[in-house]
């Protein structure tokens, strides 16, 4: 997957797609329908499959000190879309030029002068151009008036509602990934880089790897049973484990985190890129009265989880 951040330095080979235009937080399941149909259109036409997304997300750009919302990282997107065979992923800088565009100058400067783009497709609640002043209609007479095609997709939904990120927040939010998988149509996965931690894990006799959730909406802090996916490096390659999210109580004050302990697993994986996807809540975060009670309820929650997984 090519992916371009400006449409300044576009490559010929980079343009003339048909792209999915949105936010695609989560990449779920009305994310999907929306690239589906965008990669029938490329076929149709001929020419790569491609999504346009923005970095970082509007939404922070213009509400930088708001909580985290945000579902995956930019990385943790673009590893989602390539998987569904996104060709062309145009990953364009949201920056003070970007936001100030009205919607033509969007239509005229990013889409047909800069990126060349054949067909468009997006859900019936995109909006765009400064103050979203430009809906999913009149994206369509612009197709009309500069020569592209657009298909506008409604939303999406099952018998228990739509699919939408904030429906997906709330699940977390909640300690229900199963719920959030089933409107993701994936696994909800929390990636990045092992950071050095404070090795108390490895003092207990369950060393973890820890990574940071800054800038993401945090799940229920508690333990969960986890898949963990190594995505670099010499131990690359799938685990089962379980794993804490929050602020560790029984240590003081801390900043929340991911820690992941791997079942049977042997080595050094600080510097290494992972993914680590919520398959069951267990329980809450607790303060316990001494080491060897937290000790032993890690060994429950160890026990629990690798029944959990056996059937996942």
């Amino acid at each position: 997957m090519r992916i371009v951040r400006d449409t300044q330095f576009v490559e010929e080979i980079d343009r003339g797609a048909s792209a999915a235009i949105g936010n695609f937080d989560g990449v779920h399941r009305g994310h999907q329908v929306v690239i589906e149909i965008a990669r029938e259109q490329a076929e149709g036409l001929g020419c790569p499959l491609g999504v346009m997304t923005f970095e970082p997300h509007p939404r922070q750009y213009f509400a930088p000190d708001a909580p985290p919302f945000r579902l995956m990282n930019a990385d943790a997107r673009a590893h989602r879309l390539e998987k569904l065979g996104v060709e062309r992923l145009y990953e364009l800088n949201f920056n003070s030029v970007l936001s100030s565009h009205s919607a033509r100058e969007f239509a005229e400067q990013v889409i047909v002068e800069g990126l060349g783009l054949r067909h468009i497709v997006v859900g019936e609640d995109f909006c765009f151009g400064k103050g979203r002043s430009g809906n999913a209609e009149d994206l369509k007479a612009f197709g009309e008036e500069l020569g592209f095609g657009v298909t506008v997709v409604p939303l999406v939904s099952d018998g228990k509602g739509e699919f939408s990120s904030t429906s997906i927040r709330n699940a977390l939010t909640d300690g229900r990934p199963g719920d959030a998988a089933r409107m993701l149509g994936h696994w909800h996965r929390i990636e990045g880089e092992v950071i050095h931690g404070e090795q108390r894990g490895r003092e207990l006799g369950y060393p973890t790897t820890n990574m940071s959730i800054d800038g993401l909406h945090p799940p229920k802090f508690g333990v969960y049973a986890v898949k963990v996916e190594v995505l670099d490096g010499p131990h690359a390659g799938q685990y089962d484990g379980a794993a804490s999210m929050g602020v560790r109580p029984m240590f003081g004050v801390n900043q929340p985190n991911l820690e992941t302990y791997l079942f049977d697993f042997k080595g050094d994986l600080y510097g290494a890129n992972l993914s680590v996807a919520l398959i069951e809540y267990l329980r809450p975060e607790l303060k316990f009265d001494s080491l060897d009670a937290l000790i032993a309820q890690m060994d429950a929650d160890c026990a629990k989880a690798r029944a959990l997984l056996a059937d996942v």
